[in-house]
């Protein structure tokens, strides 16, 4: 089954983890079948000075 690597800016509570883990493995056992415990999900927490989009550094961004 699947290892999912989800990378995002740092902030969001271990309630919104939860929940982004549950749908995940919900949405990938009802695709691909197999068992929930098959499902792998690594979050990667990420600065905003450590993460930039369209040259910018997220912690320059207004």
């Amino acid at each position: 089954m699947p290892t999912y690597h989800v990378e995002m800016m740092e902030g969001r509570t271990v309630e919104q983890k939860k929940k982004l883990v549950e749908e995940i493995t919900r949405v990938s056992v009802e695709i691909l079948g197999g068992s929930p415990e098959s499902v792998n999900i690594l979050i990667t927490d990420i600065k905003r000075e450590n993460w930039a989009t369209g040259g910018t550094l997220w912690t320059e961004r207004s």
